[in-house]
């Protein structure tokens, strides 16, 4: 029987099927498992506000557990819509990151293995997330329609005509306690429009704008030296490409760095461009703030001290292109500045640069990205470059500009070194020997300040018994304790243990304890009885730890009270005191005997950088260096400063290794409560890994595994392997493939750490 054609053809037209197999989608990822990315259907009444860089909520799981995730990605998809599950709700009113940071982050995120919900996480601050500082209030605002009835409007009493006449003035929404204060009435007669529609409502987000007070710019016409001149042209000249350069500015210590960089924030501020200043976090003092402060006027300073509102205040003055420089650490490589024309990088060399979690970046790299994307030139200065840098710079792929002298052609400090090992020049006890003892009354009497450096905290660093040598170690770590005399405790430095310094010997009760090794509060007390009527200040992160406690000390010795300064590391960079007349290294060999390829390297930069503290005034300085090791190639070109022979030497020592920067390298560490299960699953990743180097047919070199040097911390045993190859792509694929396909045991936690800085 033929077909029977039906009035009306029920099929659609090709051109409605194609619509209903095609949807606009947004790819989200999420900071915790699963990670995603994962498609979800945008609704048409959300199709405007669904962007790359918005928090969206969205459903997860069989459960339809509501998440927040980031919002990275919208196309339109070959899928049904029913397939896909829907947005729910957008969170934000604006992206939090532009487009051009969220290119940023996929990079960091592909380079370093790490979730890019995570990688976004750790580049938005938390204030900015929770909009602290902001609520929902509700705003009025005119309804038109309502009020295009000239008559209308005209029967209304005078108050309410006044309140619509003030708000069509301002031309904008307004709250209702605004819209009170702008028209000087109740709140009746704005109650009565809202009521007879005259008025409509919706919630805005208002945020808190209490600023400081901002400085007017002071430009100060500083004369640079050749040097300095020299120098600066080599960034005016990457600047004015509008390219992407990078210059390694290597300047002694006190040879100018800071007016040279200064000098070319100025010129891209004049070019209506932004500034983002690196510096690490320790080097980050009042004074360096107000200097910048001072020179730029509006001048936003991320620090970790900041709070959430105020971290919050200033991301969206950077944003609005409020604030022309950005100065801050690490995490202001991700400042949102819409106008970036330049990038520095101050003491680029530091390992602070470096985060130590997830997801591990290494500030100076992405600084390097994030200027190649943006097409701008990048500053690294340093007096003591990375090996790394300086490698690029004598290959050609960075360009090398060079602070050879001191401003004023000051001379560089003496360096003098006393070898410990010769029991001349110590006393029957502490830590101060004799030469050094000789130099510091010798600074004192001459109306000058001291520094003393000593990088290890607490009073004694080993709590011994001396009857049957019992060691007093963390449970957790099983480390030597430190004694704090500070409250009579001994304190693990890793995993914050405390318990009373024990009086007695814990393990055979014999009555005397022995306390070994030497920490700043133990340096701080044979100063004082040394220098009895000197006042003594020690700064390390136990005097640190109170707000405001960094800028008190530094006033105190700015100012002449403080006669001698004392601390870790913190005391060796960024200060700039021209009184300073010596400066003592009590024991340059804390770090240098660790099995770490960068041992040398951090202890040269230690002592150069702490040797620059002293003969910055009109009258010279002097350095005093103890050691055990002075034979050392770090020591003895620490001495004479001679960079270019340390890292002649130190390269070659390198080469020969492969590691950085001949090669790139990966740290996996692998921990656990049970030691040989955690082994046991470090052997299995190791034959892992050299079993798809030769299914990938990638040249990488596998080392390890091995017992961590740092074996316990925690209460986890530790393990790790080394992944060495000379194309970083090759270790990537490697990771990649790996990460994917290991299952490790229970209780036990691999981590994995691109360009690692140590091996410990």
């Amino acid at each position: 029987m033929a077909h029977q054609p039906t009035l009306f053809d029920t099929d659609l037209p090709p051109w409605e099927l194609d619509a209903q197999s095609e949807c606009r989608a947004a790819k989200v990822v999420f900071a915790e498992p699963p990670f995603g990315p994962f498609d979800y259907r945008v609704p048409d009444q959300l199709v405007d506000q669904v962007q790359p860089g918005v928090r969206v909520l969205v459903p997860l799981g069989k459960g339809n557990r509501q998440i927040v995730g980031y919002c990275v990605a919208v196309a339109t998809v070959a899928q049904s819509p029913d397939a896909l599950k829907p947005v729910l709700e957008v969170v934000d009113d604006e992206p939090l990151i532009t487009a051009g940071l969220l290119k940023l982050l996929q990079w960091m995120s592909r380079y370093y293995l790490a979730p890019l919900g995570q990688v976004i996480e750790a580049a938005v601050p938390t204030g900015v997330r929770s909009q602290a500082g902001s609520r929902l209030v509700t705003v009025v605002s005119i309804n038109e329609e309502k009020c295009a009835d000239a008559a209308l409007v005209a029967s209304l009493p005078p108050k309410q005509q006044h309140v619509l006449a003030v708000l069509r003035q301002i031309q904008r929404p307004l709250s209702i306690d605004q819209l009170r204060e702008a028209a000087n009435c109740s709140a009746g007669p704005i109650q009565a429009l809202r009521k007879n529609g005259f008025l409509t409502t919706a919630q805005q987000r208002i945020f808190r704008h209490d600023h400081a007070p901002l400085h007017p710019p002071r430009p100060t016409s500083v004369a640079l030296s050749a040097d300095q001149r020299i120098a600066l042209n080599h960034i005016l000249t990457a600047l004015d490409t509008k390219e992407h350069h990078t210059i390694l500015l290597h300047g002694v210590t006190g040879s100018g760095k800071t007016e040279v960089y200064m000098q070319a924030i100025e010129e891209v501020l004049r070019h209506g461009r932004q500034a983002i200043v690196l510096v690490p976090e320790i080097s980050l003092t009042p004074q360096t703030r107000q200097r910048f402060v001072a020179r730029f006027g509006n001048v936003a300073v991320l620090h970790s001290h900041l709070s959430d509102v105020d971290r919050h205040t200033q991301w969206r003055r950077i944003q609005a292109g409020e604030a022309s420089v950005v100065i801050g650490p690490r995490s202001a490589i991700f400042a949102p500045t819409p106008h970036l024309g330049l990038i520095i990088l101050d003491e680029e060399h530091e390992n602070s640069f470096k985060q130590d979690t997830v997801p591990r970046y290494h500030a100076r790299d992405v600084a390097l990205h994030r200027a190649y994307l943006e097409g701008i030139p990048l500053v690294l200065g340093s007096a003591t470059p990375s090996l790394e840098s300086w490698k690029r710079a004598q290959d050609g792929a960075y360009r090398l500009a060079s602070l050879p002298r001191r401003i004023l052609n000051r001379p560089l400090p003496t360096v003098e070194i006393v070898d410990m090992r010769l029991p001349q020049v110590r006393f029957r006890k502490g830590v101060i020997s004799r030469p050094l003892y000789e130099a510091v009354a010798e600074a004192l009497n001459g109306d000058g300040q001291v520094i003393l450096l000593l990088n290890r905290r607490g009073f004694a660093t080993a709590i011994q018994c001396p009857a049957c040598g019992h060691v007093v170690a963390c449970p957790h770590c099983d480390l030597p304790l430190t004694h704090h005399r500070d409250g009579g405790k001994a304190c693990c430095h890793y995993c914050d243990f405390q318990m009373p310094t024990p009086p007695v010997c814990p393990q055979c009760h014999h009555a005397e304890i022995h306390f070994g090794g030497v920490g700043t509060q133990r340096l701080e007390q044979e100063a004082l009885y040394r220098f009895p009527g000197i006042q003594v200040a020690r700064m390390d992160s136990d005097t640190m730890r109170r707000p405001g406690s960094h800028e008190r000390v530094l006033q105190g010795f700015r100012e002449g009270t403080t006669r001698i300064l004392l601390g870790t590391q913190m005391i060796a960079k960024g200060l700039d005191f021209p009184n300073v007349l010596l400066v003592g290294v009590v024991n340059a060999d804390t770090g240098l005997h660790f099995p770490d390829f960068r041992a040398a390297e951090k202890t040269f930069q230690m002592v150069t950088q702490v040797a620059g503290r002293t003969g910055r005034g009109d009258k010279p300085g002097r350095v005093i260096v103890q050691t055990c090791s002075p034979e050392h190639s770090a020591i003895s070109a620490a001495v004479h400063h001679d960079y270019l022979s340390f890292a002649r030497q130190e390269l070659a020592h390198r080469q020969r290794f492969q590691f950085p920067p001949f090669g790139s390298l990966a740290r996996i560490i692998f921990r656990g409560p049970e030691q040989r299960v955690v082994e046991q699953f470090a052997e299995a990743t190791a034959s892992k890994l050299e079993s798809l180097t030769g299914l990938l047919a990638i040249e990488v070199r596998i080392i390890g595994p091995a017992i961590c040097p740092l074996a316990k911390l925690r209460g986890n045993f530790r393990f790790h392997l080394l992944v060495q190859s000379e194309q970083p792509a090759s270790i990537n694929r490697l990771l990649q493939r790996a990460i994917a396909e290991l299952k490790p045991p229970a209780d036990v936690q691999f981590v994995w750490d691109i360009d690692p800085v140590d091996t410990l």
